[in-house]
């Protein structure tokens, strides 16, 4: 079987999606399109923007998504028999199986990029990862750890990442090193996502989420906060909002595509780095990046 996977934030690059933008009108409409729901030509930042203009939590998000999508929309034979989306990628994913229209996806993630970023201003938080330990240790100094420190990524074995306040991931990491982690890295990113930390993001998504109209999906979609398929659109709402507090279950989603006879995973959006973590996950899976027709 074939599955469909959509990348989340960090795999933004400059020049992102101009290959798709020049090569394919139906898929140009849709840049053009975002640019007018957003309200700011967010297409000059994909293609002449610096890897710092993209870093911007309102752009990033976006950016990713659209090209996402567009380049979902060009592929051939492009009926994935089952999806999955890291994070922001679910999003994507989302499109993907028909649950939502590109239009009011991208609403929803220009939303979600504007709430996480006013939750990170509320109260400084952060990210770490921490690698070649096992999840249970991991988990057990999150415990143990005072402040709110969780697990918020489980990408592959022996590659989590965890999240929250700055002092208590601080003294999380030095004591996952002292556990025995080879590194346990605080990350350049905005804030400490999928963690409570984003509890006023998530109030503030599921008011737009209840508003959205979701269809039942044309495949299965396996969501972060699950890592099962689900086919019912009330059930991926809910996954939805609670998503933003809770942990991206990566590795588990894999495990469980491949139990329910997923053959070929293909990686749909800017960059490999899913398909790297699926082959970390299980050697055996096939997995590559979606090739544009000719």
């Amino acid at each position: 079987m074939k599955a469909y996977i959509f990348p989340g934030q960090g795999a933004q690059f400059s020049g992102m999606g101009l290959d798709i933008f020049e090569k394919y009108p139906n898929a140009q409409d849709l840049f053009l399109k975002a640019n007018d729901i957003l309200g700011f030509n967010i297409t000059d930042i994909m293609f002449e923007g610096s890897a710092e203009d993209l870093k911007e939590t309102k752009v990033t998000q976006p950016a990713i998504f659209i090209h996402s999508v567009a380049l979902q929309s060009v592929l051939k034979n492009a009926t994935p028999e089952m999806v999955a989306g890291h994070s922001l990628g679910e999003f994507s994913a989302l499109v993907a199986c028909g649950t939502l229209s590109f239009e009011d996806a991208l609403r929803l993630v220009s939303k979600r990029a504007q709430a996480m970023q006013k939750a990170c201003e509320i109260q400084p938080s952060t990210m770490a990862a921490v690698l070649a330990l096992e999840d249970s240790v991991v988990e057990e100094v999150c415990a143990a750890t005072p402040g709110i420190v969780v697990a918020a990524n489980y990408n592959c074995p022996g590659q989590l990442v965890i999240s929250g306040e700055v002092e208590a991931i601080n003294a999380a990491c030095i004591t996952m090193k002292e556990r025995g982690a080879k590194r346990a890295l605080v990350l350049p990113v905005g804030g400490g996502f999928h963690s409570p930390m984003m509890e006023p993001a998530r109030e503030e998504l599921a008011a737009a989420i209840e508003q959205t109209n979701f269809e039942n999906p044309r495949c299965p979609i396996y969501q972060n906060v699950t890592a099962t398929a689900v086919t019912s659109a009330s059930d991926i709402k809910k996954n939805l909002i609670a998503q933003l507090t809770a942990p991206v279950k990566w590795t588990q989603t894999v495990e469980q595509m491949i139990a329910d006879g997923a053959t070929e995973f293909i990686e749909v959006g800017p960059g490999r780095v899913l398909q790297g973590l699926v082959r970390k996950i299980n050697r055996e899976a096939t997995a590559a990046s979606a090739v544009l027709p000719e």
